[in-house]
């Protein structure tokens, strides 16, 4: 009898369910939660990873092509990623009336703010995002949590950077937990899980581990940033 690979590989995935050879044709069905707001519906396999990878790895069920990926784009995506990330889009087109807003907020925890953090937003701002970054908007002088505040309502989406810095500052209450929490309270984010799992997310915020996302185990973080940068692109 097939074994479920899900304590290995994880089920938050396309790719990942369908390794599975135990759980593939089950999670072809159900996999990547409620249409209506991206979420994920748990199983009876463990999930530890998050949505998607770019198409120059995914093989044939990386197919699809959203209704926002340019004509000339080389990304594609599993129709669970498209489900995911509609809400966002249509968060985004909502939005696009209002252009002195910025693209993207990113959320991170302090530590990353010269490593993994700033290598994301450098990604991003390459591809003509407009990234608020705290490293680079907030002045001095400047009261760092009305800074943080602006900003949040002043961008159309929210990326949180998951590694095991942040998971180790939510905790503490840090600046970021605030952070996570106004962006929790809306459908405008996207979890970024980079050099941790799923599985260590839900231990500390078993809200953000239920948004699917994106992570660097899956795809390297160009293919995330290209991702992103076609999420919010108008």
């Amino acid at each position: 009898m097939p074994r479920c690979t899900a304590p290995v590989y994880g089920h938050r995935s396309a790719a990942a369910a369908a390794r599975c050879p135990a759980c593939g044709g089950r999670y072809g069905r159900s996999y990547g939660g409620n249409s209506s707001n991206g979420s994920y519906s748990p199983s009876s396999c463990s999930p530890s990873r998050s949505i998607g990878s770019s198409g120059s790895s995914g093989g044939s069920s990386r197919s699809t092509k959203p209704r926002w990926s340019g004509a000339g784009s080389s990304v594609w995506y599993t129709p669970e990623e498209v489900r995911a990330l509609t809400p966002v889009r249509n968060s985004v087109e909502d939005l696009a009336k209002q252009p002195d807003l910025r693209d993207v907020f990113l959320c991170h925890a302090w530590d990353d703010r010269q490593g993994a953090a700033k290598e994301l937003h450098d990604l991003l701002e390459s591809r003509g995002v407009r990234v608020w970054f705290s490293e680079k908007d907030v002045g001095l002088g400047v009261p760092l949590l009305r800074a943080i505040d602006k900003g949040l309502a002043n961008s159309r989406i929210g990326i949180v950077l998951v590694t095991p810095a942040l998971l180790r500052r939510l905790p503490a209450e840090s600046i970021s937990d605030k952070e996570l929490s106004a962006l929790l309270a809306r459908e405008r984010l996207v979890p970024v899980v980079h050099g941790t799992t799923y599985e260590a997310l839900r231990e500390v915020s078993p809200l953000l581990a239920s948004r699917s996302g994106l992570s660097t185990a899956e795809e390297p973080m160009p293919d995330v940033a290209a991702k992103l940068a076609e999420l919010v692109a108008l």
